[in-house]
């Protein structure tokens, strides 16, 4: 009897959320059902916290915002950084937060993504409304381009002006970490015999400098923006962390994309300490 009862219980919240039509349900890592008030709670407690996104996920990108603000909410010593800015870029983002200029020229000047406008500029005016600290964390594309192209050495070559840009040389980097192993049997035969491990050593250049510059600048609480890939699993720009104090307490979000939200797949699960599941046919912002 309680067996049946079960089954239908079950069966009218499957109907439920068929016809409620969710944009997003929020798991925690092992699969269990959560909310976004216990996501926000959970994250609260940290001092870094991760958001891994999908770049082209418009929920994504709104709940981005949303953390931002209530986590701000929280604790005003919150402080954020993004992937989406290098770190040569830095003075020009404090011109533009601290308001000596428009952004028309930090949209000329700064290598902003071109989904800028629509993705980023919400948590940027948030940022410059509230007087929140934004680091631009990631590496200046040129240097994980040469690494790809020219080896890791190559960068041993720059001047020192340059290198203030990148994690302290020499970088260390554990090839053997599954997300890069995986980045370089995903290249397969492509390119010269190098370029999978070239490929893999230019994205841990980007994920040892945005850990760099995190723990550089973090003073409080500290949110950061980035593709899924460099938190998941807590390994890229975390493992950096770890490495350099295991005693941060470290908190990561990750957005997943599914046909089927109501239940979160095993392939998903663990992947971060919380995740946000999507419909796959949610509408892209590019």
């Amino acid at each position: 009897m309680k067996a049946n009862i079960l089954f239908i219980l079950v069966s009218m919240s499957s109907l439920a959320l068929a016809q409620n039509k969710p944009a997003y349900l929020i798991y925690t890592s092992d699969g269990k059902a959560s909310d976004y008030t216990s996501l926000i709670n959970e994250a609260a407690k940290n001092e870094i916290i991760f958001f891994g996104e999908l770049h082209d996920n418009s929920i994504a990108h709104w709940l981005e915002l949303q953390v931002t603000k209530d986590l701000f909410t929280k604790d005003n010593t919150l402080s954020l950084g993004m992937e989406m800015f290098e770190a040569d870029n830095q003075l020009i983002l404090d011109e533009y937060l601290n308001g000596l200029i428009d952004e028309k020229l930090v949209l000329n000047e700064a290598k902003v993504w071109d989904n800028y406008k629509n993705d980023y500029k919400p948590i940027i005016d948030f940022a410059k409304e509230n007087k929140l600290k934004v680091v631009a964390t990631n590496v200046p594309r040129r240097y994980a381009n040469m690494v790809y192209k020219k080896g890791i050495e190559s960068l041993e070559t720059l001047q020192p002006e340059a290198k203030k840009f990148i994690a302290p040389l020499p970088i260390t980097i554990d090839l053997s970490l599954p997300g890069y192993k995986n980045m370089i049997s995903q290249m397969g035969g492509h390119g010269p015999a190098t370029a999978g491990e070239n490929m893999a050593k230019s994205q841990a250049v980007k994920d040892a400098t945005m850990a760099y510059f995190i723990l550089k600048n973090k003073k409080g609480k500290h949110l950061h923006f980035n593709g899924s890939y460099h938190s998941q699993n807590k390994e890229g720009i975390v493992w950096y962390l770890v490495q350099a104090n295991n005693k941060l307490r470290i908190f990561t979000i990750q957005v997943v994309e599914q046909k089927d939200i109501s239940k979160l797949e095993d392939a998903n699960k663990n992947v971060a300490d919380f995740i946000i599941c999507v419909p796959d046919d949610m509408t892209k912002t590019y």
